[in-house]
């Protein structure tokens, strides 16, 4: 099974994504408001080049299974980013350096290439549907949050998150991709993965244990 061999393969990556210095700081309730709200911002600069790709791949007739609206994530973000940081929230958020290499390569491969499109997809939304729910249950009880700043991970639209996440890697198991475009995607994946793990590490510059630590 693809799905199988994808999250075995890129297991830990997915792993050190999440051992960064500034999740484990996030998820302890040891950051401020403003510092989880640098994570909201460099999110929104990466969906909107990822939801742009996805407007263009639900016109691919194996992409478009994954590209369901339902995930879309901008509303969410900026609803968040005007909570966060008011109405004024556009011009007070700045890519990153890793945000900015992490948004190249979503337009290098996203825009041409379904396989590229569904590694960067996949990496983002099931990782959204996953950990990200503990995050949105760790920030809330930090911050005294009920829906304002944590929107971005809820899925109103999607309804029973694990059944959905089942469906998707059966899309997975069953999209026509030859075995060399699996390895293909299975690196792309990997790679996902580590710019993901580039921006968290930006964010955590300076904070105890961060190989960026002043």
């Amino acid at each position: 099974m693809f799905s199988a061999d994808l999250r075995a393969a890129t297991w830990s990556d997915h792993q050190k994504a999440e051992s960064t210095a500034y999740l484990e700081a996030l998820m302890r309730g040891q950051l401020s408001l403003g510092q989880y709200a640098e994570m909201v911002a460099q999110h929104y600069f990466a969906y909107v080049v990822l939801e742009e790709a996805a407007a263009v791949m639900r016109r691919d007739p194996v992409a478009s299974v994954f590209a369901v609206p339902e995930l879309d994530r901008l509303p969410a973000l900026e609803a968040d980013l005007a909570y966060l940081l008011g109405d004024g929230w556009a011009g007070q958020i700045t890519a990153s350096a890793s945000t900015e290499r992490y948004c190249a390569r979503l337009r290098e491969v996203c825009f041409g290439w379904p396989g590229g499109f569904v590694a960067h997809h996949y990496t983002r939304y099931l990782g959204d549907l996953s950990g990200g729910q503990f995050i949105r249950k760790s920030v809330a009880r930090t911050y005294g949050l009920t829906t304002g700043g944590v929107a971005f991970y809820d899925f109103p639209e999607i309804g029973d998150l694990k059944a959905f996440k089942i469906q998707y890697r059966d899309a997975l198991d069953a999209a026509p991709w030859t075995a060399e475009e699996q390895q293909r995607i299975i690196t792309e994946t990997a790679l996902a993965y580590e710019l993901n793990t580039d921006v968290l590490a930006e964010l955590g510059t300076g904070l105890p244990g961060s190989d960026l630590a002043a």
